[in-house]
């Protein structure tokens, strides 16, 4: 029998996206897919995950309560989020029981690529390391004040809100440092499609 299925690539290399709150790391996404690279969404795969395996949501659960979960089952994202806003420490115990769920789902999900390059968009690349897992890495940035605003628009928070979210994740200064690749979204859609793609022309010539 003829297995007509492509065998993955032994030698894919990843290149990570990242981009704090309202940078347009996700448009910056849509585009590198539309050219043809396949992209795995961390923090959208981490929505699906958490509702998806019991042990998981019973380790949330056994962490920050039976409310964690909602009356049909569903992971309570705006009651988790309180929970551990100000709370440092029980951040850190979430995260250490999703992004391990989270990476064995990337790494299923690479085995089935056949493509040169794969690109996984996290909000977190470079505080928990992962960068390090990566042959490249896109910051997707733009100004302050940009992202207040568009975040402001599309969440409907206040400028208080938005600025407290901003205020706990690294400097943007700090990530330049750390990134390969720089996009500035400050210039609105056409001109972040060609920056995406001038990147993209640049990765491929590795």
């Amino acid at each position: 029998m003829i297995n007509d299925e492509p065998e993955p690539r032994v030698n894919t290399k990843i290149i990570g996206i990242t981009g704090g709150i309202g940078s347009g790391k996700s448009t910056v996404s849509k585009y590198i897919e539309e050219a043809g690279f396949p992209v795995y969404y961390s923090d959208i795969r981490a929505k699906t995950i958490v509702n998806d395996q019991p042990q998981l949501q019973q380790q949330i659960k056994e962490l920050l309560g039976e409310n964690a979960y909602d009356e049909n089952g569903l992971y309570d994202r705006k009651y988790v989020s309180e929970m551990v806003f100000n709370n440092e420490e029980l951040l850190l115990k979430l995260n250490s029981l999703i992004h391990p769920a989270v990476k064995t789902d990337f790494e299923n999900w690479i085995s089935q690529q056949t493509t040169d390059f794969v690109f996984k968009e996290t909000a977190l690349l470079f505080e928990l390391k992962l960068n390090e897992s990566c042959y490249k890495s896109i910051l997707v940035t733009a100004d302050d004040n940009c992202r207040l605003k568009r975040v402001m628009d599309r969440d409907n928070k206040t400028y208080r809100e938005v600025e407290s979210i901003m205020l706990k994740q690294m400097p943007e200064k700090d990530k330049v440092k750390l990134a390969d690749f720089v996009i500035f979204n400050n210039d609105g859609l056409e001109e972040l499609q060609q920056e995406t793609k001038k990147v993209l022309e640049e990765i491929k010539s590795f």
